[in-house]
């Protein structure tokens, strides 16, 4: 699990936010002091919107992070799914080898819905399928099944 293209991508974003931080906070702080009104709401917009950008940085590489951390655990337990697609030239799944394999996992999900892996491989399924939010709510599900798992 080396440096992906996300995980530049995330390198990226934080780098384009700190430099926005950078240079136009004191724009934003300026822009409070005036007297109008408006003057006053874009200033407090331009401090908030890095502060928030940064917490969904923050949320997101933790996300990350976390599903890293899950697929090593299941690589390393020898619960890495066989995924073995049809693919097209670019390299991703075709929509009917993906949607087999998204119903074997399916199944097994709704069978043994308390385990982490099954969501896990669910949320992986939904991905090559080409479902990312669905594909993300798996993982989320996956990550707090294991989190509930850990505390148990």
């Amino acid at each position: 699990m080396g440096f992906t293209g996300a995980k530049l991508g995330a390198v990226v974003m934080t780098a384009l936010t700190m430099t926005y931080v950078f240079l136009l906070s004191d724009k934003g702080l300026v822009l409070l002091q005036q007297e109008s009104p408006v003057a006053k709401a874009m200033g407090a917009l331009v401090l908030f919107l890095p502060v928030l950008a940064i917490w969904m940085i923050i949320r997101e590489l933790r996300f990350g992070l976390k599903v890293e951390a899950m697929a090593k655990q299941l690589e390393q337990a020898g619960g890495w799914p066989e995924l073995n697609y049809e693919t097209r030239p670019s390299g991703r799944p075709t929509k009917e080898s993906a949607a087999v394999i998204f119903e074997k996992i399916r199944a097994q999900t709704e069978a043994n819905p308390d385990d982490w892996a099954n969501w896990f491989k669910l949320g992986l399924a939904y991905d090559a399928s080409g479902d990312r939010p669905r594909a993300r709510r798996s993982m989320r599900k996956a990550l707090a099944l294991k989190d509930s798992s850990a505390t148990k």
